[in-house]
């Protein structure tokens, strides 16, 4: 797209501020209905009872500091945002990351609705259209490839003795395996389509060649040291650690690894269109936590509490930010130089 060319308006990307406005607050809604019916569950199952008792006498203060981890897994996003959007000036992009996580923790298909939600944001204040596309898959990308490095090491970890945990090759060994391969094969995509596409001419064919220059730029920043990089491991590394320390607060801590494994493939389950994976991803939680030998009393009440603090936290703030950003949107943008890479 040229420079000069008028970016579409909100209408044509099909966002406007009362869809935008409308699809949080449901959300928000439907995070609270299905927030209070396990809430009530809890309290009308008498199987249940033992976890609403490990809950109630978790130690105020350690529930506090995973909050606070929260927080500091949503300031990493921040940080990564503004990395990989290096134009955007910074109080602009932390709000529009924000907003990004609140849409993701609170409407269904949250991944999709933040990212579309975020390009929206940005478009609409003059930011390129093609710019944002290629820059929203490097972020997503960006993020993946931490995921897969995370489980990569803690897979292997386990599987060769170095680090503690169940040495069931199913549960060690193959996720371990399977994000060194994914991570490998990512990077080794555009080499593999640049031969494959070579001398070919037409839509397949420029939408391969886009893609592999989008993974070019995904592993330069992945590989060129910056500080800000930091932000994509707080983001994926604090939010485990309020798992992690959902468990401390019970006084029953299993390995660090088992709780990176399952955590990690637990979270496959929020593919399934739920506001918040409430019940999804805390069947997939506890059932994995039980495949890794934890009683299924501690892995449901960490699992509850973590995943109460991992949504109302990006949800509350990330709200903040969105209603914020609206109340601003007539105000005029100030664009950074570019300084990443970009594709010509």
């Amino acid at each position: 797209m040229a420079d000069n060319e008028q970016p579409p308006n909100a209408d044509e990307l099909g966002l406007t501020d009362e869809k935008a406005r409308r699809n949080l607050r449901h959300g928000l809604i439907s995070l609270g209905v299905l927030v209070a019916l396990a809430a009530g569950l809890l309290l009308a199952v008498p199987s249940l009872h033992g976890v609403e008792h490990e809950i109630l006498h978790m130690p105020v203060h350690l529930v506090l500091i995973a909050i606070g981890l929260e927080l500091l897994s949503c300031s990493s996003y921040v940080v990564c945002f503004l990395l990989v959007f290096d134009r955007v000036p910074r109080r602009f992009g932390a709000r529009v990351a924000l907003s990004e996580l609140a849409f993701g923790s609170a409407v269904a298909l949250g991944g999709a609705s933040s990212i579309a939600v975020g390009a929206w944001l940005l478009i609409e204040r003059g930011e390129r259209p093609g710019e944002v596309a290629e820059r929203s898959a490097v972020l997503f990308l960006l993020t993946s490839g931490i995921n897969l490095i995370t489980l990569a090491i803690a897979g292997l970890g386990v599987w060769f003795g170095i680090l503690p945990g169940n040495r069931d090759p199913l549960l060690s060994l193959v996720p371990g395996a399977v994000g060194v391969v994914v991570f490998f094969a990512f990077l080794a995509l555009p080499t593999v389509s640049d031969r494959l596409m070579a001398g070919r001419s037409g839509r397949f064919a420029r939408w391969a060649n886009a893609s592999s220059e989008t993974i070019r730029l995904t592993a330069k920043t992945l590989f060129t040291p910056d500080w800000r990089l930091l932000g994509a491991f707080g983001y994926l590394w604090f939010d485990i650690a309020v798992l992690w320390l959902a468990f401390k607060a019970l006084g029953h801590t299993p390995p660090l690894s088992t709780v990176v494994l399952a955590y990690q493939i637990g979270y496959l389950s929020n593919l399934i269109p739920i506001p918040g994976g409430i019940g999804v991803l805390d069947g997939s939680f506890i059932g994995l936590f039980a495949l890794y030998g934890v009683r299924s009393t501690f892995a449901a009440s960490a699992t509850i509490v973590y995943h109460a603090i991992a949504l109302w936290v990006p949800a509350t703030w990330g709200t903040i930010a969105f209603l914020l950003l609206r109340r601003s949107r007539h105000e005029p943008i100030n664009w950074r130089p570019l300084r990443l890479g970009r594709r010509a």
